[in-house]
């Protein structure tokens, strides 16, 4: 083999719906698929030597110096009428290996993404904090171009976004947005957040919320009328509050609490799970929106173990949702399966009751949850590709 051929791959990977491609000394190109992991059909082993010449490729100077220095870099890669991908060049056992992630080249709405019709009232603040959150690969970049994308075209403003890389790309319609890039506009988030509070915006979007420094003007920017969008690799809300305040040192976490109950509007927490036809994922959503009961239980340590009970009682009046009120209505639309559902409740014990009917009068948030559910949509199924195998 002369070399690998990453267009043919990443054809492949686009073709076959993969949200992630592994490249690795070895094994054949791999490919995750709806959570799976599979090799390319009929692909040689990846030698050492061609790897690290396709990284290498990948890379300007700029990224070649950061990855002799890092050992791993961040970058965006294009192909003319493919896509655009995240990738992530890192060295292990002495060998390159890469990532690339697909990112989609068309934004999805609210509805095509499956998420609760809540988010969009959400995209209505004006100021303040939202933070979308969960694990790696669990759509959270995907739900904040969409958040932006519609905020975008409902309002005129300026966006400004940093990102760590660039991922999907914003057309200017009502909004003015400028995209800043880590390692190629600027050298990091704290300092091209600081400057892009010279820079007269409205929203600021911060890829992901990684240090201190970064938080804590994040926080000012939203206390001061902005409207800040950002990440965090936190599982729910109860933990994002308390990843954000124990960011701080101790002496300073009372004052954070306060600024943080002040300035949070919402918290979008999700996974994906499985769908019940196999073909795809879908969303699992927990949304906080801020209350004057929510606002107390992160002001206060002793009552952020509460949250999560919050959210559930304030499903009816306010739209929130826990991730269980939002896998019953997955399971209620037909979606999922009743064991993927039990799966990946936080009890499933406590589940099962409630898929049988067996409600306390502690469940008030439960009452209509069947209610605001929608008919399930139709899943498009992937096309059968003879490129792909499974394990």
């Amino acid at each position: 083999m002369a070399g690998i051929d990453l267009t043919s791959i990443l054809n492949i990977a686009v073709k076959g719906k993969a949200s992630d491609v592994h490249l690795k000394a070895g094994v054949p190109p791999i490919l995750r698929i709806n959570g799976s992991l599979v090799p390319v059909k009929n692909h040689e082993r990846l030698a050492p030597d061609e790897v690290s010449k396709m990284a290498l490729r990948l890379m300007n100077e700029t990224q070649k110096e950061a990855f002799k220095a890092q050992h791993q870099v961040d970058i965006a890669y294009s192909v003319p009428g493919l896509g655009r991908f995240r990738v992530n060049i890192f060295q292990q056992r002495g060998a390159v290996g890469v990532v690339l992630r697909v990112i989609p080249i068309k934004i999805q709405s609210f509805a095509e993404l499956n998420l609760p019709k809540v988010i969009e009232k959400i995209t209505g603040e004006r100021r303040g904090l939202i933070l979308v959150t969960g694990v790696t690969g669990s759509g959270k970049s995907t739900t904040l171009a969409a958040i932006m994308d519609k905020i975008n075209s409902n309002r005129s403003g300026h966006i400004i976004s940093i990102e760590d890389p660039i991922e999907f790309l914003h057309r200017d319609r009502r909004c003015i947005i400028n995209q800043r890039e880590i390692g190629v506009d600027t050298n990091n988030f704290s300092e091209a957040l600081r400057g892009a509070l010279r820079q007269d915006p409205d929203i600021i979007m911060v890829g992901e919320m990684r240090d201190l420094e970064t938080v804590e003007i994040a926080l000012t920017a939203a206390e001061t009328g902005h409207l800040v969008l950002s990440t965090l690799h936190t599982i729910d809300a109860m933990e994002t509050v308390n990843r954000i305040v124990s960011v701080f040192p101790p002496y300073q976490q009372k004052q954070i609490r306060l600024q943080l109950a002040g300035v949070i509007k919402a918290i979008i927490s999700q996974r994906l799970i499985p769908t019940k036809d196999g073909n795809t994922r879908v969303p699992a959503v927990e949304v906080m929106v801020t209350t004057s009961r929510v606002r107390e239980c992160i002001e206060d340590k002793e009552k952020t173990k509460n949250i999560m009970d919050a959210i559930a009682k304030g499903h009816t009046t306010y739209g929130m949702q826990t991730f269980d009120q939002s896998i019953m209505s997955l399971l209620d639309k037909g979606l999922i399966t009743k064991e993927e559902a039990l799966s990946q409740a936080s009890n499933a014990d406590d589940f099962d009751l409630k898929v049988k009917g067996v409600t306390s009068t502690s469940d008030m948030g439960w009452q209509d949850a069947d209610d605001k559910a929608d008919e399930p949509e139709d899943i498009e199924e992937p096309d059968t590709d003879p490129d792909i195998e499974r394990f």
